[in-house]
């Protein structure tokens, strides 16, 4: 077995088996990546792709770079857009040239790019927090962070009668459901490719196996950033584990507040809008807004429930506090103690985002109106958790 995998990354370490990417992207990256080239060195090799020039002068039109002054030559975009960003934007374009559209068995392309797009996006964002990450570096890492997915099915899964799931959630067990039955995972062949295609190392680590813990033991603060980017995109895209994880994970790991991802969570959803063209995807703003809203609901009925539950409420009762538990029922205060200390994140998280969310979205579309709804039941069962913990500074002193 191990012969065999050897045998094959080392055959996809030397181009084999590989989708020929542009000629000319290829040769960007290179001139990109060189400290001695000039903006016109670069110009010069993108008017050999007329497909290039058109889409280059688009990004750099795009709303994302806040210009207000058009630009109409290829020299005016390369300087704009930066060696960084062309580097990237040429990758990104061949890559998804590559590949087609659409579904594909078990494949739904446009779903993996617009996964990989959020990832990138979270990626950078979370890197321009921490300032100890280059933010473009940390896009294409998160961009290209599954692109072995796209190998792997392209090798042993398109045109063949077997039915399978791949799904990146949990990733675990894919890439042990790929080396069982394949003697090789897609993250394996994700870095034998990158390393073919010249990326950076610190790029190429982060196809690393994200084993259980990883994520503490990782000394690259990049791959940290793109797993947990992953995750983050999972629950965007797919509702993979409750909205509330995004904010627990960035505190506890990242440390960063609630306000930060909450920026970070509004940035991804117009950037990724921004940019799906030039990956020829439909843009799904409302469509992702609603889903991840969705999860929030979800969550606070959660809550809601848990409270219910603990409180023994019913009708023409009051909700029991911490102060009106007699002091020597310990029982009762401790579970409502618990229960107190459990909901309050998630329900502080949920309602943090509802309001900036409220606040960035026409209070007359649909989700408008969604997110309005959220924040009046956030507030409703603050209350109410405010009412179950009455007086417990001074129970517990």
């Amino acid at each position: 077995m191990e012969t065999t995998t050897a045998k094959l990354l080392d055959q996809l370490e030397s181009g084999r088996g590989l989708p020929v990417l542009s000629p000319v992207a290829i040769q960007l990256v290179e001139l990109a990546s060189d400290d001695s080239s000039s903006a016109q060195d670069l110009v010069n090799l993108i008017e050999k792709d007329p497909s290039l020039v058109s889409r280059l002068l688009k990004l750099a039109n795009n709303v994302f770079y806040h210009a207000s002054v058009p630009i109409s030559t290829p020299t005016q975009a390369v300087i704009r857009v930066g060696f960084d960003r062309l580097r990237v934007m040429a990758l990104s374009i061949s890559l998804r040239d590559t590949f087609p559209m659409g579904k594909v068995g078990p494949l739904d392309y446009e779903k993996f790019w617009r996964t990989s797009l959020y990832r990138a996006f979270i990626c950078k964002s979370l890197a321009a927090s921490l300032e100890y990450v280059h933010p473009e570096e940390a896009f294409v890492a998160g961009l290209l962070m599954e692109i072995g997915m796209l190998l792997f099915f392209e090798m042993f899964i398109k045109d063949k009668d077997e039915e399978v799931t791949l799904k990146l959630d949990p990733l675990q067990d894919l890439l042990a459901w790929e080396r069982k039955n394949f003697d090789v995972d897609h993250r394996q062949m994700g870095r034998a490719a990158l390393a073919y295609w010249r990326f950076p190392a610190p790029i190429i680590e982060c196809q690393g196996n994200p084993s259980a813990g990883a994520r503490e033991r990782t000394s690259s603060g990049l791959c940290k950033i793109c797993e947990l980017a992953a995750s983050w995109a999972q629950i965007l895209i797919a509702g993979s584990s409750g909205f509330h994880v995004i904010f627990e994970q960035a505190e506890q790991e990242l440390d960063l507040g609630q306000e930060v991802v909450n920026e970070i969570l509004l940035q991804a959803f117009t950037q990724v809008d921004e940019v799906a063209a030039q990956f020829q995807l439909e843009s799904k703003r409302e469509k992702d807004l609603l889903l991840l809203m969705e999860m929030a609901n979800r969550t606070l009925s959660r809550i809601s429930e848990r409270i219910s539950a603990t409180t023994f409420s019913s009708a023409g009762e009051h909700l029991p506090s911490l102060a009106s538990v007699p002091r020597e029922d310990r029982a009762i205060q401790y579970t409502l103690q618990a229960v107190a200390h459990e909901i309050r994140n998630p329900l502080t998280a949920v309602g943090g985002f509802a309001r900036k969310l409220a606040e960035a979205l026409d209070p007359l579309s649909e989700g408008g109106k969604y997110a309005h709804f959220i924040v009046s039941e956030a507030e409703r069962l603050e209350k109410v958790l405010a009412e179950v913990t009455k007086a417990s500074d001074v129970q517990e002193s």
